[in-house]
């Protein structure tokens, strides 16, 4: 009987022992787990802005194209009607 009962607490003994080392372990791993959630808004965070920049230089790089054909425009003459062209010949 005693043979029993020291079996029996031996292993609630090494059960506590377990359940000890698993909760600190548990502890750290809620601790990554917040680190990596961390690092990972970080970088939801960067590439937003560089979505946004990059969507930004589009929008400007349209622009000066615009803005290029518009000054190309300027310099051609104006064009000229067929029925001008038909009276003239």
């Amino acid at each position: 009987m005693w043979k029993k009962l020291y079996e029996v607490l031996s292993r609630l003994l090494a059960l506590t022992q377990k359940v000890e080392r698993h909760d600190k372990e548990i502890l750290g791993l809620q601790q990554e787990v917040k680190n990596l959630t961390a690092v990972v808004q970080r970088l939801v965070y960067e590439i937003q802005r560089i979505s946004d920049r990059e969507t930004h230089e589009r929008d400007k790089m349209q622009l000066q194209l615009e803005n290029q054909l518009v000054r190309f425009e300027r310099r051609l003459p104006p064009a000229v009607k067929d029925e001008d062209n038909n009276e003239t010949n």
